[in-house]
Order: C-alpha cells, then structure tokens, then sequence
C-alpha cells in the first residue's frame, strides 16, 4: 500500500507540473471550477469541482479521483501558479534593474558604462567578420555658457534636445550614448572612417540648425566631433580616448 501511496503522489505532481504553465488557479479552491483537463480532455464545457470524473489522467483512475485527491492537486496547482508569477516578477525586476544599470541618470539613452560595452562588441564584430564600424565623440561648444545664462534647469533641457537631435538622424542599429557632461558618443554600425566623419559633419549640421527653446528664449547650439573607426585587437579604453582625442583636435582647429 505504501508504494501505490508513493506512485499515486508520484502521478499527481507530474499532473501539477505538466499543466502548471497553462493554468491561472489561485485563492481558495471552494466553488471554483475544475480544470477541463480533469474530464479528461473534454472541450464540451468546464465542469465544477464537485462533478464526477469521466476519464482517467496519467493513469490516475476515475475511482481514485475522490475529493481529496481532487484538493491536492488543486492545492499543488495553486503553489504552481503562485511560484510562476513569483518567477515572472523576478525576470521583470530583474530586466528594469539592467535597463537602469545602462541608462543615463538624466537622459533615455546609454550611460557611459553601457557604451563603453557596445563599443567591445562592435570591436569583436570587427575581429570575427571584418565588419567596419566607427565612433563619433560629440562635445557641446560654450555649453557652461547655458548654465550661466539661464540656469541648470535649461541646461538639462539643452542636454535634452541634443539628445534628441542626434538620436533623430542616426539608424537603430547605431547606439548613442551620454558619457558625462556635455559629452555624448554614437557608434556607427558598417560604417568606414569616411563615412563617419561625413556623418559627424551632417549631424553637427542638424544641431546648429535646431536651436533649443527655453522660455520663449532661443539658444543656439553647435558641437564639436571627432572619429574614429573600431579596429580589431583594440580595446573600448583606447578607442574612446583617440576618439576624444580627435574631437578636440577639430575643436582647436576650429577655434
């Protein structure tokens, strides 16, 4: 007897773990309806709780599907049910806790952390399929300026709108970043060094022809660019500071 209790606990489990990810049961079980999976597989309707079993379950006969087997699989689909959705709010904390880690405090994109990640990936594309990509490193010109005139407030609005800009003129498959300041960076997917440097012009263009609004106020941008194209064997730190690099050697040049 010992071992049919054992075998019979056994086939009850498997019923609870085979249907546990199609079933939504919770609270208590009283008045509840069954499963359709209790008749058997019978599409004709849901039956109640109390209804008599028509067909057999994993081998569990209709006479061994007394009530108080019937409540332990309830209770069993029910702890199912309340682990599953434990489950599923761990991965969604889980997954906002990564997005924040990655977003810049101030702005929706990339902080400084993410970028430098993306930028050993494009590199390791390199080094694997010989896929071209460049960095472009942005720096806002006179953007303390701003501060003094008009407030940190419209310089975070200021940081807003730039954003803004360069995220409406670049593909989703490039990736923008803020990397501290007035600094922002974008990695250009497939892209050679003469291209990216005529993409740095186009949007160093779109900036200056959008000026930010604050208050009825009109402040008038331009930036400052540099960049350079992701070469296997090198790494985020390095690529990042010739890319820095290159920016202020157009900032002084212009100057």
């Amino acid at each position: 007897m010992k071992v049919e209790a054992t075998e019979r606990s056994g086939q009850i489990q498997r019923v609870a773990s085979a249907y546990a990810p199609n079933s939504s049961i919770g609270g208590n079980a009283a008045g509840r309806e069954a499963p359709d999976y209790l008749v058997g597989g019978n599409a004709a309707g849901p039956v109640s709780q109390s209804a008599p079993v028509s067909a057999s379950v994993l081998g569990i006969s209709e006479a061994e599907f007394t009530p108080r087997v019937r409540d332990a699989i309830m209770t069993l689909m029910r702890e199912v049910d309340r682990l599953r959705r434990e489950v599923e709010t761990a991965r969604t904390k889980l997954a906002d806790t990564a997005r924040a880690a990655d977003q810049d405090m101030l702005l929706p994109i990339f902080n400084r952390r993410a970028f430098m990640r993306e930028i050993s990936r494009f590199i390791a594309f390199a080094e694997r399929y010989g896929t071209p990509s460049s960095l472009l490193y942005f720096d806002l010109d006179d953007f303390k300026s701003v501060n003094d005139r008009f407030g940190h407030a419209a310089g975070d609005d200021v940081l807003h709108h730039f954003a803004k800009v360069l995220a409406g003129q670049i593909r989703d498959t490039d990736v923008l970043a803020r990397l501290g300041g007035d600094e922002f960076g974008v990695v250009l997917a497939h892209v050679t060094l003469d291209q990216a440097m005529r993409k740095g012009a186009g949007l160093a263009r779109a900036v200056r022809e959008n000026p930010a609004v604050w208050h009825g106020h009109t402040i008038s941008l331009s930036c400052s660019y540099g960049a350079y194209e992701l070469r296997a064997g090198e790494n985020a730190d390095a690529v990042m500071e010739r890319a820095d690099q290159a920016m202020y050697a157009q900032k002084r040049a212009a100057r």
